[in-house]
């Protein structure tokens, strides 16, 4: 037993919405010790879940608070794994390895809190990987997003040029050398395990996860019998404008709790 729905420490980080407390926490993924972003609304009540798991790796997309505090205000408890290694937190990222246990304990965490009523997954880039490995290994999840996600991580490699030197170090090689440890990172070999509702969002534009990730996940989904929708924006890339960034957080979190109890 190593502690995972359990919180280590947790220290009040200033918050940019008056509405919305957050803290930094620490807590078990394995026996690692790692670290994430915590935010609920000030007014106590019961509220789902929403598990949000970010792109990036190292220092690129790390979690930002103000981004965090904006799903907190539209009625949720938001948990943010900053992954191991990063910002104080024990052990070294593998881009979707051993580090999705930190995505698996974050979300054991959440469901252990006696205020918090289902749980939702989101991923962002990199994140897509993590939601989706997440809700196979949990198909209590009410809910599954994946934001411009990447799905198929050998065409990560193949799309992505200046990440093939990262991708190798931290995998263990190309997808010629160690094609195991690339499906591995797949989650597309093993969508039939998914049971929770899945909203695929893409900007057909996204040179940094090509649509092409989006348009796999649907196919295979659909092919299963899976419950998805997907909602693609032609004219945008990996980065939407901010008016339309919020308001396609409104509507997913909308979409979020449609599904709760499912």
């Amino acid at each position: 037993m190593t502690g995972n729905d359990k919180i280590i420490s947790a220290y009040s980080f200033p918050s940019p919405n008056p509405k919305v407390k957050l803290a930094i926490v620490t807590y078990y993924s394995g026996q690692l010790k790692v670290k994430g972003l915590l935010a609920q609304p000030c007014e106590e009540g019961q509220y789902d879940g929403f598990l949000y798991l970010r792109g990036g790796i190292k220092n690129v997309g790390q979690v930002r608070p103000a981004r965090i505090a904006q799903f907190a205000a539209e009625g949720f408890i938001v948990f943010a794994p900053f992954y191991r290694g990063n910002q104080g937190g024990e052990g070294n990222e593998d881009f979707g390895g051993e580090d999705r246990q930190d995505g698996f304990a974050a979300y054991e965490l959440l469901k252990s809190f006696p205020y918090v009523r289902d749980v939702h997954i989101f991923g962002f880039s990199r994140g897509g990987v993590m939601a989706l490995f997440t809700a196979i290994e949990y198909p209590d999840a009410a809910s599954v997003v994946t934001w411009a996600g990447v799905s198929d991580m050998e065409l990560t490699y193949s799309e992505r040029t200046d990440l093939r030197r990262m991708m190798k170090r931290v995998i263990g090689g190309s997808p010629k050398k160690v094609p195991d440890r690339y499906r591995e990172r797949t989650p597309l070999y093993e969508l039939e395990l998914i049971q929770s509702p899945v909203l695929i969002i893409h900007g057909e534009k996204d040179n940094n996860v090509s649509v092409e990730h989006a348009y796999k996940l649907e196919k295979r989904l659909k092919q299963l019998g899976k419950k998805v929708s997907a909602w693609y924006f032609t004219e945008y890339t990996h980065f939407f404008p901010p008016v339309v960034n919020r308001k396609i957080v409104q509507d997913l979190t909308k979409w979020m709790k449609s599904h709760r109890g499912d």
